[in-house]
């Protein structure tokens, strides 16, 4: 499998020219990549870490374990990433969701919980009937034109928190939603335009679609991690997946396009950009990008999440009827909590998840403090075992050189109404975009990234059969 390059010095010079040349090998590039093999075209992936994958990283811990750090979860509805699969041999198996969710209220107070929350709950019910209301207008926004949506200015000035105040004057509902948007979006409410929210609660199908397990985007995992079914596109592609090649330039002329990297300089016909956000607003064009689409880049600044695995001997929540899901509220880092463990069980895995204002304060202090309180979180929600894991590894994706954050990019109130028309994916002369966050259905997921590079990947056949 396709790791990284390591048979080739960063001096070896790359191929001198390809038809197609794609920037970033996360899925949205490894997808265009194949699309367009699979179409004749010749075509290079140029990657500028040393692993594919982009936002999605498996890791093998002690004793074989594969763990997530990046993300992990297929749902029923998300078919280009089921099909990719299929076509690769990565199997899958249910997420474990079997037993009670766990609810560690601002009181202090653990309470078992089916569904949006436990029935005496504060603020469930006000909740639920805050979703209708966020569905039903989510209904609303026209996923292919994003910008033809009726409401766009209007949604688009406003943000989420503020939207949250106008339909519930209750502070409990809203700090249930708050943790919503923090879970799904990895921002706080005020980060986000209204917008933006409900065009990615329509991209997913329905609010329930994002937050639930069984049917839902949660629904199953992958045996070997998500990160298989990239490694196994990259084999498939062999030597046209180039690692440790970050692209620094891009020179368009009318003739054709110039890839300037740390290892020369590729031509090509046209190029894929589908690096991660935060490395994308990093290369520099010339001559520069439109206006809308520099604005586009620099105004959706990537989401703020860690991920934290701690590993025991076995899954000993579900011999206590507990799912080994849980959602936590108030002080504590911690805001979501599964269980991540294996398919056969051999060992129990609790991931947590850090998100936003929660993830800054954290991920600023000493590594044996964060670890302490993620533990101790844990022991709130499943006992005084969960305390004394066997393994225990952090993933802060604020950190990471390459994708400069996660899940996603959201852009700012505003961006939408005023960049999104021409900014947000349409080709800029020979450039094509790719990405996640160009997607019209399962924006934000992996699902949305391979969507989106076969979506590139056909602007391109269309564009070199019209030569």
């Amino acid at each position: 499998m396709v790791t990284q390059d390591t048979a080739a010095p960063l001096a070896q010079a790359l191929p001198p020219a390809a038809s197609v040349v794609v920037v970033g090998a996360g899925y949205a590039g490894l997808s265009a990549a194949l699309s367009l093999q699979d179409q004749g075209i010749d075509v290079l992936v140029l990657e500028g870490s040393d692993r594919v994958g982009g936002r999605v990283l498996s890791e093998e811990l002690d004793g074989g374990l594969i763990i997530d750090h990046g993300g992990q979860w297929v749902g029923p509805t998300q078919r280009h990433l089921i099909a990719a699969a299929a076509r690769f041999g990565c199997p899958t198996f249910p997420t474990y969701d079997t037993g009670d969710y766990l609810e560690l209220w601002q009181d202090g107070v653990c309470r078992p919980f089916r569904g949006s929350g436990p029935v005496d709950g504060f603020g469930v019910t006000a909740y639920e009937d805050a979703i209708e209301q966020i569905d039903t207008l989510a209904r609303t926004i026209d996923l292919d034109s994003p910008t033809a949506t009726k409401h766009l200015e209007d949604w688009d000035s406003q943000t989420v928190h503020s939207f949250f105040a106008s339909i519930t004057a209750d502070d409990d509902v809203r700090t249930r939603l708050a943790l919503s948007v923090q879970g799904v979006w990895t921002v706080e409410p005020r980060d986000i335009s209204l917008f933006h929210f409900l065009f990615y609660v329509a991209s997913a199908g329905g609010y329930e679609q994002l937050m639930e397990t069984a049917g839902c985007a949660q629904d199953r995992r992958f045996v070997r991690g998500a990160q298989s079914v990239a490694l196994a596109i990259a084999e498939h592609l062999g030597d046209r997946v180039h690692v440790n090649a970050p692209v620094r330039q891009v020179d368009q002329t009318g003739a054709g396009v110039q890839i300037r990297t740390d290892r020369g300089t590729v031509s090509a016909h046209r190029v894929v950009v589908a690096a991660a956000p935060g490395a994308a607003v990093r290369i520099s064009f010339n001559p520069p990008l439109p206006a809308s689409r520099n604005r586009w880049m620099t105004r959706n600044p990537m989401g703020d999440v860690a991920k934290v695995h701690a590993v025991y001997d076995t899954p000993f929540w579900r011999d206590q009827g507990l799912s080994g899901q849980g959602t936590v509220y108030g002080d504590p880092s911690v805001g979501v909590v599964f269980d991540n463990s294996p398919a056969g069980a051999e060992c129990g895995v609790l991931v947590a998840f850090v998100y936003a204002d929660r993830l800054r304060h954290w991920a600023a202090r000493p590594a044996d403090e964060r670890r302490a309180e993620v533990l101790s979180t844990l022991q709130k929600l499943f006992g005084p075992r969960a305390g004394d894991p066997d393994q225990y590894t952090e993933k802060i994706w604020t950190e990471d050189p390459w994708a400069f954050g996660g899940y996603a990019a959201n852009p700012a109130p505003g961006v939408w109404f005023e960049h999104g028309a021409t900014g947000w994916r349409n080709p800029c002369g020979r450039i094509h975009w790719a990405g996640t966050e160009t997607a019209s259905v399962w924006n934000g997921y992996i699902d949305g990234a391979i969507s989106s590079g076969q979506r590139a990947a056909d602007e391109i056949a269309t564009a070199l059969r019209g030569h």
